[in-house]
């Protein structure tokens, strides 16, 4: 297929794709699919081999948001039956945290519910990331504590944090359907000052939420241009008690188009299949891995995944190997520009999921912080019926964080 030669050539050369072609992706058919995956899983390999970094959510606040995001348990009025509390200790947040980095994460990524950390929240936070650097060498940590205020990230930055996730969600054009209590513009600016107090930043999507093509399109082309290291692609959750309950838009073989075009506008970026890819890709997961080179390990925020175990062999049986703690994650022209930081940190005028001058990746399905958002059905591709849904596959969390008994991972 033309198309897909022309997207692999493009995605060696870290040149971005016109619209018309990312849309294309999208609009192939179930027919095509294993081309289409073969294509992407070439550009995939070619920056990233067979490496699959793990990541590690821990979930420092659950729960009882000001915020209105009309995809997240964690909502403003919410009727979702979820895990509520205040935020953990830190010795408590680290003990969660040595769990997923024993069964093979590279990254911890803390995330609180809320609009924005309060000054005092940062100092809660700045401790916790201490307490995981101290104890564990060599790991990667992320912040997910929604809006930033100016001098917070640098805050975090001192503290020791690598990395800052504020995903975008869904296009600038429809994010106020999904969100009626900050702007598409803030999540933009927070991304921008993690970028400017030299955090990795990280900002993705979530799909599934009734959006077009043209508007996935519009998203992923808008995370380009901010050229994060990290594009989390979330899928919705529809959880019971939230106002997207209902929307049961996607397949497996649409979800793995949505990663495939993701891979082809950001080839050289970590792409992560973040939350809603048990309920979603399903027994599919494995030719997911063929786009994406990141995953979560274990459970999500609010919701239960595969069991950590049945990942690490997933990954084994697909014929690919965990990434590790001494292994850098980005190619090198990216690690260059980041100032030689290793696998995350610097802003990257230069570098790029392609470069700026052409256009422009916790990641977490149903967190709070703002940090859930996607893609599902309509447009070119997908003027498909509602999908039947699978309530079966949606589990709410009940361990770990905030809980007494082990974690999954």
């Amino acid at each position: 297929m033309d198309l897909l030669n022309t997207l692999v050539d493009k995605g060696l050369r870290r040149e971005l794709p016109t619209r018309e072609e990312a849309l294309a992706v999208l609009a192939t058919s179930d027919d095509d699919l294993l081309d289409v995956v073969a294509a992407a899983g070439k550009v995939r390999r070619h920056w990233f081999g067979r490496r699959v970094k793990l990541n590690y959510l821990v979930n420092l606040k659950s729960g009882l948001c000001p915020e209105d995001c009309s995809y997240c348990s964690q909502r403003l009025g919410s009727k979702a039956d979820i895990l509520k509390y205040t935020w953990l200790k830190p010795d408590e947040a680290s003990q969660a945290a040595a769990a997923g980095l024993a069964g093979g994460a590279k990254r911890v990524c803390l995330v609180a519910s809320g609009r924005g950390p309060t000054d005092r929240d940062v100092d809660r936070v700045s401790d916790t990331i201490k307490a995981i650097k101290e104890q564990n060498e060599g790991v990667e940590v992320c912040a997910c504590l929604g809006l930033l205020s100016d001098g917070q990230a640098e805050r975090l930055r001192e503290a020791g944090a690598d990395a800052y996730n504020h995903n975008l969600n869904t296009s600038e054009g429809t994010y106020g359907d999904i969100t009626t209590t900050h702007t598409y513009a803030d999540r933009v600016d927070t991304v921008n000052k993690a970028h400017a107090a030299g955090l990795s930043a990280c900002s993705g999507l979530i799909a599934g939420m009734g959006e077009s093509d043209e508007d996935l399109v519009d998203v992923v082309f808008s995370l380009r241009e901010l050229d994060p290291d990290s594009v989390p692609v979330n899928f919705l959750i529809p959880f019971e008690g939230t106002p997207l309950a209902k929307e049961w838009n996607l397949t497996p073989q649409r979800c793995l188009r949505i990663l495939a075009m993701t891979r082809f506008v950001c080839p050289d970026v970590e792409v992560r299949i973040a939350g809603g890819r048990e309920v979603h890709l399903r027994t599919m997961q494995p030719l997911a891995l063929h786009l994406a080179n990141s995953i979560f390990l274990g459970d999500y925020l609010t919701s239960e995944g595969q069991a950590g175990k049945a990942d690490l062999e997933m990954i084994a049986d697909a014929g690919f190997e965990v990434e590790g703690t001494g292994e850098v994650t980005l190619p090198e022209h990216r690690v260059e520009a980041a100032g030689g930081c290793g696998s995350v940190c610097g802003s990257h005028e230069d570098a790029g999921c392609g470069s700026h001058a052409e256009a422009g990746c916790g990641s977490h399905a149903e967190a709070g912080c703002g940090s859930h958002e996607g893609g599902g059905v309509c447009g070119t591709a997908a003027a498909a019926a509602t999908q039947e849904p699978r309530t079966d596959l949606v589990a709410v969390r009940r361990r770990g964080a905030g809980t007494d008994l082990a974690p999954n991972a």
